[in-house]
């Protein structure tokens, strides 16, 4: 009789609950309120990248850049349409 054991088959996670929630503030961030999920991304993401390491917690730290130079051109371009900022589609 053969005996085997599973202790090896299990594998452990490196994604961290603020990776996730990093991530979801960036791309959120790039639809609704940049000024402050922005931040939250980068925030999140650091911690998240300190903690462990991954590459999500990286691409937290991308989207919250991003989130923030988004919010800089479109205070940019609201500046030049005297404070007014629109959005037509087709």
């Amino acid at each position: 009789m053969s005996s085997y054991s599973r202790a090896g088959a299990h594998k452990t996670s490196r994604t961290s609950g603020l990776a996730i929630a990093g991530l979801v503030c960036g791309i959120v961030g790039l639809f609704v309120l940049p000024i402050v999920l922005g931040p939250l991304a980068i925030i999140f993401g650091a911690v998240a990248l300190r903690q462990t390491g991954s590459l999500m917690a990286k691409w937290d730290i991308g989207l919250g850049v991003l989130d923030i130079v988004l919010m800089i051109v479109m205070f940019a371009v609201a500046a030049n349409n005297g404070g007014s900022f629109t959005w037509h589609v087709g």
